[in-house]
């Protein structure tokens, strides 16, 4: 690392300052211990067992997505070669001066506002993600010229992935409507599809504060690589339970898509990363999603949530971001 461990870290402490302050001795700090059961074993599923008991595989996938919304893969196609190199490019990207970063100096290809960190809306540390963040889309990343070796593990996972979310997308639909649909060849689209990155410092107030703010995915599919660390959290039975990291795994949940396309049988879970006290933390998640005029709307009748599309998804959202300062979510496209 040429810079030093201070040069990349964004400014938390210096940023918020005023709302560390004002919570310092606040007493409700968030309930990570309050709400949380022991770590949770997630269901396990080995996708090899498609070509020899697919029955069986196909059922336990779909109990998975409709009882926890989660679920791990393993024998999923995605080389550990692969995964720790691209994990070895993410950390030379995050380890540069938060400076570049933010300037997105030698990034002037990404789109605007790839990095992320912090939550600029914030009205009080519980609304605080103390994590930093690159989410590419497949655009960004067959632009990056100036990082080779990071576009080509980047090229390389997304050309895994993408078919492994839209070989679940369809195995799950097909279970859910008793019959094959095109919908997902024909709405979701490679180029629809994001990449992001996170990393979450270790953080000298973590129980005030969460490395990712407690959300649902817009998206159908997110699969997720986490790495060796704990973090990552998932709300069931109405308490938090700690997902045990499987390097071997990958995480699978289901989106805020594919509640309304199922019509709520298969569930879009919160989920949030706990501030990380000590050890820093590294992902990579990939969100399986439609193009922006797509129609979602429910295969099942009478629909819990009108029709609508990740456009008007999305607007939502970042309206309901700017006043409350969080996603509201599919709540807001209930039918009346």
């Amino acid at each position: 690392m040429h810079v030093s461990q201070m040069d990349c870290e964004p400014p938390f402490l210096e940023t918020y300052k005023t709302l560390v302050q004002k919570h310092v001795e606040d007493s409700k700090n968030i309930d990570s211990s309050s709400l949380l059961e022991r770590s949770g074993e997630l269901p396990l599923i080995d996708l090899g067992r498609l070509n020899g008991e697919r029955d069986e595989c196909v059922k336990e996938i779909a109990e998975a997505a409709s009882k926890w919304g989660f679920f791990q893969v393993v024998n999923h196609g995605i080389s550990q070669e692969l995964l720790e190199r691209l994990q070895f490019e993410q950390k030379k990207l995050f380890y540069q001066p938060f400076i570049n970063k933010s300037a997105q100096v030698n990034l002037s290809s990404l789109s605007a506002k790839s990095y992320r960190w912090g939550n600029p809306f914030a009205t009080n540390l519980r609304q605080l993600s103390w994590s930093e963040a690159f989410h590419f889309s497949p655009t960004d990343i067959s632009r990056m010229d100036q990082h080779q070796c990071l576009r080509l593990s980047l090229e390389a996972f997304t050309t895994r992935m993408f078919p492994l979310a839209e070989s679940l997308a369809e195995i799950l639909t097909c279970k859910l409507m008793n019959t094959k649909s095109n919908y997902f060849q024909e709405n979701c689209l490679p180029k629809s599809s994001f990449i992001r990155l996170n990393r979450y410092p270790s953080c000298p107030i973590s129980s005030k504060v969460h490395g990712l703010l407690p959300h649902s995915d817009t998206s159908f599919l997110t699969i997720v690589h986490q790495g060796h660390v704990r973090g990552l959290q998932l709300m069931k039975d109405g308490k938090w339970v700690d997902v045990k990291p499987n390097p071997q795994a990958l995480v699978v949940n289901i989106g805020d898509f594919f509640q309304a396309f199922s019509n709520g049988v298969y569930k879009s879970i919160q989920h949030r990363v706990v501030a990380a006290e000590k050890a820093e933390r590294f992902s990579i998640a990939f969100f399986y999603c439609p193009s922006e005029e797509a129609i979602i709307e429910s295969q099942i009748n009478p629909a819990t949530y009108r029709k609508f599309t990740l456009r008007e998804y999305r607007q939502q959202t970042e309206k309901d971001v700017k006043q409350t300062g969080d996603k509201v979510g599919l709540s807001r496209f209930l039918h009346s």
